[in-house]
Formats: C-alpha cells, sequence, structure tokens
C-alpha cells in the first residue's frame, strides 16, 4: 500500500495543469526522466501508443504510394549552410559533432534536426527525367533539437520520434495536391486513434516552416485552452530544389526544378492525449493506443482463490482473440489496491470477478474514462467488451471535440480578444495580414497566431482586430506550448 500512496496524483488537473501532467506521465510509469536533460524513457506503454500511431499511419502512406527510406543521422554543416532561410530557423537548436576520441573533425557535423539538406543531397543525384518524377519518401526516426525553453516531457522534449514526409513533383498543381491527402491521413490518426480532434488551417507567414513557402497545421487546444501544434504540412515550392540543384528533363525535354512538400507527425501528440483526457486518478487511454486495453482483477480471498483464478482465467481466455486483455494474478497486492494501480495506468477498461461472478458466470465491467459499472453474462462477455471498447473510443473524442467548440470564442473588438485570452481561451478573430499587428497581440497578449482555420476563411469580412485595416483572414490567437 506504502507504493501506491508514493505514486498517487497529489494537484488536481483543474488547480495545477503542468504539476498534474508531470505526475501523471511519471506516477503511472508512461515516461521517466533520463540522465539528458531535456530528454525522456519512453517506458513500454508510452512506446506502443507511439508504435500505434507509427504503424497505422505507415500503411495509410504505403497505399497513397509513400515508400520509407532511411537517411544519416549526422549532416555535414556545409549542408545545412546552403539553405540560409533554412539554417537561421533551426540555428540555435543544433548539436553539434565536432570530434572523435581525440581526434577534431575537418567539419562539423549536425546531429539531425531535421533531414531537407541531407536528403536533397541525394535527390538531386537521383531525378533526372519526368520519368523519375514524383520520387514520394519517407523515413520515421529521431532528431534532436536542443530547446532553451523550459523543456516539458513529449511537448517540448529535446529528442522526439516522428516521421519525414519528403517528396518531389514536376508541378505546382501536382505538389499542391498532395496536401489534402496528407493532413487527411494526419486527421484520420489524431481524431480515430487519440480521440484528438484539431482545428485544420494555414500557418501565418511569420510561423510557417523555415526555408518553406506555406504551412499548414492540425492544432490541437488543451483543457487548459493552451493550443499545442499537432502534424504540419509545407509547400516548399522550388526553394529547396534551387539551393541543391534538383531539376529534370520534363516532356519538352526543357530543364526544370521541381517542386517539393515536407510533412510530419511526431510523439508530441502521445503528450497531448495524456493531457487531453486523463483526469485527478491518472492516465486515461483511448483504447485502440492502449498496450492492455482490458484488465482482469480476480477477487478471492484463501479458501476460493483456486476457483475464482479459474473463472478468471476462463475469461481472459475467451477475450484474447479479440482484445489486448491481461490478468492480474498477482497474490502480493490487494484488489484494491489493483483497481487504484490500473485507474492510474489509464487502462480502458476493468473486469472484476469474485466467488459471486464466478457462480452466476458474469462480471463486472468498469470503464476508466467514466468509471461506470456494468455487469455482463459470460456468454456475451467477448461481444459486451468490444462494443464497450467502441464506446470509450467515441466518448472521449466526443468529450474533447465538445471541450474543443467551448474554447473557440468568435471576437470583434482587441478588447473581446484579450478578455477570451486572459479567460485561457481561444480567440478567433478579423486579421489584417500584417505581421505587425500579429506579432503586437503576441506581446501585448502572450498569444500567438496558432493558424488561419480552413473552415472560417469564408466569414472574413470587417476590419482588423487590431489595427482596423481591411480584414484579409480569420485567424486563431491562444497561448500555446
Amino acid at each position: 500500500m506504502a507504493d501506491q500512496e508514493k505514486r498517487a496524483i497529489t494537484v488536481k488537473k483543474s488547480e495545477d495543469m503542468s504539476e498534474w501532467y508531470t505526475q501523471v506521465l511519471i506516477n503511472s510509469e508512461f515516461v521517466d526522466y533520463s540522465a539528458v536533460s531535456g530528454c525522456v524513457v519512453f517506458r513500454p506503454q508510452a512506446y506502443f501508443a507511439w508504435n500505434v500511431v507509427k504503424e497505422a499511419t505507415d500503411e495509410m502512406f504505403s497505399k497513397a504510394g509513400i515508400k520509407n527510406a532511411y537517411f544519416p543521422l549526422l549532416i555535414p554543416e556545409k549542408f545545412l549552410q546552403k539553405e540560409k532561410e533554412h539554417i537561421e530557423g533551426f540555428s540555435p537548436e543544433v548539436a553539434w559533432v565536432t570530434e572523435t576520441g581525440n581526434s577534431k573533425l575537418s567539419e562539423r557535423l549536425a546531429i539531425r534536426p531535421t533531414s531537407e539538406t541531407i536528403m536533397y543531397d541525394s535527390f538531386a543525384k537521383w531525378i533526372r527525367s519526368w520519368r523519375d518524377l514524383p520520387l514520394r519518401l519517407n523515413q520515421w526516426n529521431n532528431v534532436i533539437r536542443w530547446e532553451f525553453k523550459h523543456p516539458t516531457p513529449l511537448l517540448r522534449s529535446r529528442e522526439f520520434l516522428w516521421n519525414e514526409g519528403h517528396t518531389a513533383f514536376a508541378t505546382e498543381n501536382e505538389a499542391n495536391a498532395e496536401r489534402e491527402q496528407i493532413l487527411g491521413i494526419y486527421k484520420k490518426i489524431t481524431e480515430e486513434y487519440l480521440a484528438l480532434p484539431g482545428i485544420m488551417g494555414k500557418k501565418t507567414e511569420y510561423e510557417k516552416f523555415a526555408g518553406g513557402q506555406a504551412s499548414y497545421s492540425i492544432e490541437h487546444i488543451l483543457p487548459n485552452g493552451y493550443s499545442i501544434q499537432g502534424p504540419d504540412f509545407h509547400n516548399d515550392g522550388q526553394n529547396f530544389a534551387k539551393v541543391f540543384d534538383i531539376k529534370f528533363i520534363d516532356k519538352n525535354n526543357k530543364t526544370e526544378y521541381v517542386y517539393q512538400n515536407t510533412f510530419a507527425i511526431t510523439t508530441r501528440e502521445i503528450g497531448a492525449m495524456v493531457m487531453m483526457h486523463g483526469d485527478d486518478r491518472g492516465l486515461v487511454i483511448p483504447p485502440k493506443v492502449s498496450m492492455v486495453q482490458v484488465v482482469v482483477v480476480p477477487i478471492y480471498k484463501g479458501q476460493n482463490r483456486e476457483e475464482v483464478l479459474d473463472y478468471a482465467k476462463q475469461i481472459c481466455d475467451k477475450l484474447a482473440g479479440s482484445v489486448r486483455v491481461h490478468l492480474d494474478d498477482r497474490d502480493d497486492y490487494s484488489a484494491g489496491w489493483k483497481f487504484n494501480e490500473w485507474e492510474l495506468k489509464g487502462i480502458p477498461i476493468r473486469i472484476e470477478v469474485g466467488s459471486r461472478e464466478a457462480a452466476a458466470r458474469n462480471a463486472v465491467i468498469v470503464t476508466r474514462h467514466d468509471l461506470k459499472k456494468q455487469t455482463f453474462d459470460y456468454e456475451k462477455i467477448s461481444d459486451s467488451v468490444v462494443a464497450e471498447l467502441s464506446r470509450v473510443q467515441q466518448e472521449l473524442y466526443e468529450k474533447a471535440l465538445n471541450a474543443l467548440n467551448e474554447r473557440i470564442k468568435k471576437v470583434s473588438s482587441y478588447d473581446e480578444l484579450k478578455s477570451a485570452i486572459s479567460s485561457g481561451n481561444v480567440a478567433q478573430s478579423q486579421w489584417c495580414g500584417d505581421t505587425k499587428c500579429e506579432l503586437k497581440i503576441k506581446e501585448e497578449t502572450g498569444a500567438k497566431a496558432t493558424n488561419m482555420p480552413f473552415d472560417a476563411q469564408k466569414d472574413v469580412f470587417g476590419k482588423c482586430v487590431y489595427c482596423g485595416k481591411e480584414s484579409k483572414h480569420v485567424v486563431n490567437f491562444a497561448k500555446s506550448y
């Protein structure tokens, strides 16, 4: 019991979300701190969730015709220096390798903050003719970005895992057409697997990817009203192609530069999932990404141990083909201690069986997200559990979607914008498109332009909320991680 008390959550999510988040991650054994500042250890449950995201995304990429490859971790400095805007965007975050053993390197090697430069050196060698296009590659890897802001596990880690999609096309129209396909894949992953709704839109010029032509993102709104960027997509135009000399002979025998895109989803999504769904008892993990979907906890005293354990094993065997099930048959912990532990770990369903359930051939099912208790017959247990897991997945998404919609406040004046931000909401406002207004709002309220939602651009009218000039866009302002 002492161990459980040590790992209990001691703060409420609504009172100190930052401390609550850290306690949940560590006490649930989801992640752990490492000896390297800003870098965390993905414990099995966290890595499992990421693997589900990775495998589901990868399957959709494959169906879309995107192939996996792998490029080196180390990038020569001369490659990074080729694209000035790109390296300026990453320069403060780049970690360098400068020596091996006792020898200084003749050229510094960057530990990849992103792979454009190392990949496009190869693209320039591989692409010669229109027949070599489109080239659509992806790699799953880790990157280092030495954040100088306060690192937050998963949300802002100095090392994180992600996909890097890098594609090249013969025409601008082909490149632009890929955006909807990729963002559609990411939307399916975030909504259907992680139960995370998001706001899809275009980034402002100031917030776009360094070296890119235009950037697009899915922004999540967390329970404290803060925004965090989810998956993104970048139209790079011919910027990198001209720097790295990626050109081809077209069908008219003319030499042209390719048009390129880049896109990514990261382990930040796992942190957003924890922060979105967790509660004062600990983690709440959507069933699709939970390493254990159902835990069976037998409740017995010495004299009926074998009878109850045997029935619990029968239930596990019945469920094994359809769900990820675990039998907690540890004798050295009480049933109550086990209930608390599995709630802390966020396992979607707990099944309780004692001598009464064994005699009646039924079981008590408790769903983690709402702590609802129901009794189901043994013969229907498999179908019942599958249906309950589906309900849990859907209700987590619906709850998060409702919370997101409640946080978005449409404002028509600067006073309303400031009030919305100070109240922990997202301010959706008219904007003239001038970066000066965008940065003044950020300076005065602490809220940045997250993106310009696609579905809100039909409502452009009137005046900029800050300067009063004619509005050109609808933009969301929010405090962010």
